[in-house]
């Protein structure tokens, strides 16, 4: 079997999953309803030919295997090709499972919050560390040019998403991922497209749990006491780390303490205290959620045999993730920052991590509402809580909000609202260019513009950096991870 044709191809999954194969001397195809930058891209440098849009004629005839995106239905015009055809199919983490992860040892990092910063933390500290390790990351880690490496080591890390895998297999895509560790940062609800609520939500992440084996490891945060809850049905050993001075109580071992020292400069600095054994760390990433999610990485890394000492020192030369709080670029003294923030808990912590980076800048988070979740009402109050830590605050039309009624769609007027009843300043620009064309003529020297969407946003993050170097007068001068 050496042909693979994949559907929906410029997912960042499929895309990762396409550069792996490559890498072991299949030939691949693929499609996509639309062929776009950045992963076309990516898979061009590659050699590897996109088709734009479906069509039946666009799956080789000396295919053995076709690998299906979970976005794509069963009506699919090459899925209906590929049935005619009697050709295998399978979904992209069973492929990744049978083709990659068959003799190695996975570790599987899953949960609501910070899944692609540890997985990419613990990939680039088990490079630098010397173990040539595998892994797949749902973004792409600044150490690496690309989201996914083969590697000649037994580990491979893995980032675990809960999202549905496929329309033939409507469980979670981590349930494929067979860890030996798996970690499990945080459990809040999300997803509220396939998901009913919190108590159908964890039972995914039981069963991802419940698949450690007895010689295995769970790594989980004992800040939440879902988790906590959730991993009570580990057979396996579990060991908890906590950043909230109130973290839960663990019967047996008490959780490792991750205490936050300074964020000064260019470094984080925090400890990690558990009876008398105190370890300290560097870290490039702000904020105190960055903190717990390097503790986690920690730990995995203790488990795999490294002393604290080496770790630091594989720690303090990660450089983050593109799109978690990437600085896009600074003119005129007004500095714009990226971030994938579209949860509740993810906007509020990176407000206050970017505080605490820059302090005494005047904050102004620029949100659009795109996930399937925040498109919808059910975090409507907390979305303005949340926001509500910036100074100032644009929210952005609700993308695709034709898909959703009235009474299930977020209603942006009302969030605004809600932020001004909070003393913050707050204003709905529905449309990007015009959100450029405000933030562009009325901000200041030491403002901090913060964007956070899911998604593309319109190209907002270039346009803006842009728009502020032409009226200042210079070259757009880009940034890095602060």
């Amino acid at each position: 079997m050496k042909n693979v044709h994949l559907i929906a191809a410029c997912g960042v999954g499929m895309a990762s999953l396409a550069g792996m194969l490559k890498e072991k001397e299949f030939r691949v195809t693929g499609s996509d309803a639309n062929v776009y930058p950045p992963m076309s891209n990516q898979l061009s440098a590659l050699g590897i030919v996109l088709r734009s849009s479906y069509a039946a004629g666009n799956i080789p005839e000396d295919t053995d295997l076709v690998v299906v995106g979970n976005a794509v239905s069963r009506d699919n015009p090459e899925v209906v090709e590929t049935a005619r055809r009697g050709l295998p199919v399978l979904s992209m983490p069973q492929a990744v499972a049978d083709l990659f992860l068959r003799g190695k040892e996975p570790v599987v990092v899953a949960g609501t919050h910070g899944k692609t910063t540890v997985t990419s933390l613990l990939s680039w500290s088990l490079f630098a560390l010397g173990a040539d390790p595998s892994f797949l990351v749902g973004g792409v880690p600044r150490n690496f040019p690309v989201s996914y490496r083969v590697g000649g080591g037994p580990h491979f890390v893995i980032e675990g998403d809960e999202y549905d895998t496929a329309y033939f297999d409507k469980g979670p895509k981590f349930l494929h991922y067979l860890p030996r560790i798996a970690l499990l940062t945080s459990i809040e609800f999300d997803h509220a497209d396939i998901y009913r609520d919190l108590s159908h939500l964890k039972e995914s992440f039981r069963k991802l749990v419940r698949s450690v084996p007895r010689d295995g490891l769970l790594i989980a945060s004992a800040d939440y006491p879902d988790v906590v809850e959730v991993a009570g049905e580990a057979k396996c050993s579990v060991w908890y780390y906590g950043v909230e001075p109130g973290c839960a109580a663990i019967s047996g071992d008490p959780p490792w303490r991750v205490i936050l020292l300074s964020e000064e400069g260019e470094f984080s600095r925090f400890h990690m205290v558990r009876g008398e054994e105190t370890h300290d760390f560097r870290l490039r990433l702000p904020g105190r959620h960055n903190a717990g999610n390097a503790a986690a990485a920690a730990l995995a890394l203790f488990r795999l045999g490294y002393e604290a000492n080496r770790v630091a020192e594989a720690f303090a030369g990660f450089q983050g993730v593109r799109r978690r709080l990437e600085e896009v670029g600074e003119a005129g003294g007004v500095l714009v920052v990226d971030d994938f923030a579209h949860h509740p808990t993810a906007v509020r912590e990176t407000i206050r991590a970017i505080r605490a980076r820059h302090p005494g800048r005047n904050v102004t988070a620029v949100f659009e509402p795109r996930s399937n979740t925040s498109r919808r009402k059910v975090f409507q109050k907390e979305f303005a809580e949340a926001l509500s830590g910036a100074d100032s605050v644009i929210l952005a039309g609700v993308f695709g909000a034709e898909r959703f009624s009235p009474d299930d769609r977020l209603n942006p007027k009302e969030v605004v609202a809600s932020i001004k009843a909070n003393g913050r300043k707050a204003l709905y620009i529905e449309e990007v260019d015009r959100i450029v064309e405000h933030l562009s003529t009325t901000s200041r020297p030491g403002d901090l513009i913060l964007i956070m969407s899911n998604g593309g946003f319109g190209g907002i993050q270039g346009k803006l950096a842009r728009a502020l170097a032409a009226r200042a007068g210079v070259r757009p001068a880009s940034g890095k991870t602060p």
